[in-house]
């Protein structure tokens, strides 16, 4: 159980769903464990927040425990949507672990938004991945079938035909060097899917994930991207995705205190008086 996720099902308003894919990776492999991962090194922070006021026990948060993953990633992945689904159809916000990135296509889905937002190192914008149309690199290709644009922080890597895609106008791309300069701006009625792949932040500070490339955000701009979109009130599903095991936790501790800035920060603007 994520670290005081402790609300029964029926209560929650946030629900952990892990989801440790971990098929199409293409350096180190290794995402099946990061849901076990994230969750084992928060036991370690303090359940009050102090910014907040709040404490993460008192969030009405659930784990709904792994969805055990299997070779065949469109069968999964259209599993996946349904447990996500269900989530939404109780009112919650889902809260994904990976698991390769690829398990964002699922959260999308079922959450339909409006926007898609990702901290990530790359563009994902593949129509296909060494034959593979669902691979960690067409994320978000493939979530912008759902929604109406993507906005990619902290990108600094992609093929020639990427950055010609991500050129267009429904795709907008902030460079590590300016994401720190960078406020959400979305119509006020617009849904959010916020999407966290570790290796987003430089790999000095979270080396446990498949695909590392430097030069990348520092835990502490991830963590005020993490706040200002969730303090918009729009954000229909959350994750943290590419963290695995060959590192001594840093990738994990990050994503795991990042899930938890998230709900603090929701929950804040969701009862401004709890």
């Amino acid at each position: 159980m994520f670290p005081g996720a402790s609300a029964d099902r029926e209560q929650a308003s946030y629900v952990v769903v892990g989801a440790p894919l971990d098929v199409s990776t293409t350096f180190q492999p290794g995402a099946r464990f990061g849901p076990e991962r994230i969750r084992r090194f928060a036991r370690t922070y303090d359940d009050y927040d102090a910014r907040t006021g709040r404490h993460f026990s008192d969030l009405a948060v659930h784990d709904h425990g792994d969805v055990r993953a299997w070779d065949d990633a469109a069968e999964y992945l259209d599993y996946l949507e349904g447990v996500v689904t269900d989530v939404r159809w109780d009112d919650a916000v889902p809260l994904l672990l990976g698991g390769e990135h690829t398990v964002t296509v699922a959260g999308v889905r079922a959450t339909d938004p409006d926007v898609f937002v990702c901290l990530d190192a790359h563009l994902d914008l593949r129509e296909e991945y060494d034959g593979n149309e669902l691979s960690h690199a067409t994320v978000t290709r493939h979530a912008l079938d759902v929604a109406d644009e993507a906005v990619v922080l902290g990108a600094r890597t992609g093929s020639e035909a990427e950055w010609t895609r991500a050129s267009e106008s429904d795709v907008t791309v902030v460079a590590p060097e300016d994401v720190a300069d960078w406020s959400p701006e979305f119509d006020s009625d617009a849904s959010v899917y916020l999407s966290v792949d570790i290796d987003g932040a430089d790999p000095g500070f979270a080396p446990g994930t498949g695909t590392m490339e430097p030069f990348g955000m520092t835990p502490r701009e991830m963590r005020d991207v993490v706040r200002e979109v969730a303090a918009t009130g729009s954000v229909a599903g959350f994750d943290v995705v590419e963290v695995n095991d060959r590192d001594d936790g840093q990738a994990a501790a990050l994503g795991g205190k990042l899930l938890r800035e998230f709900v603090f920060a929701d929950a804040a603007v969701a009862d401004p008086d709890g």
